[in-house]
């Protein structure tokens, strides 16, 4: 189970490396990157497709990051999820979060047993400076008692 602690640790080890950034803006990964952006997050988009969104560089894959990259959010398709995380593993990256539609078994398989701060059954945009629907979500889950303590 997620905790607020390791969700507070993933988020200061910025920059954050995003894979399953669209190029269609209307889709998840994309409109997820943009808004985290403007809140002032760190990020580095990974897409093969890409070479650049709203001007800031695109990056082809995980093994093309930056070595300071310590930090991955994957919001990739099921099919893709597994081999972004052996990447991101042969990469050294120590912080993952899988956005909740991306999670499968065979990736947390391959992190069972690995020293990594890994959240999953998490909405990022619920935990980095929420608002609207996210905003209400978390407040619903808080007054439930559901949200990482």
């Amino acid at each position: 189970m997620t905790t607020k602690r390791q969700i507070e640790q993933f988020l200061a080890n910025e920059p954050i490396a995003m894979a399953g950034v669209s190029r269609n803006p209307k889709k998840f990964g994309r409109l997820a990157y943009e808004e985290l952006s403007r809140k002032g997050l760190r990020l580095m988009a990974i897409n093969p497709n890409l070479d650049s969104i709203n001007g800031s560089v695109c990056y082809a894959g995980i093994k093309d990051l930056p070595e300071e990259v310590r930090s991955l959010i994957v919001m990739t398709k099921k099919d893709q999820t597994a081999k972004v995380i052996e990447e991101a593993l042969a990469k050294g990256i120590k912080n993952i979060w899988i956005q909740q539609s991306s999670e499968t078994p065979e990736a947390l398989a391959l992190l069972k047993g690995k020293e990594v701060n890994l959240i999953t059954n998490q909405c990022i945009l619920m935990h980095h400076e929420p608002n609207g629907f996210h905003k209400f979500h978390r407040n619903i889950k808080s007054l439930f008692g559901a949200m990482p303590k």
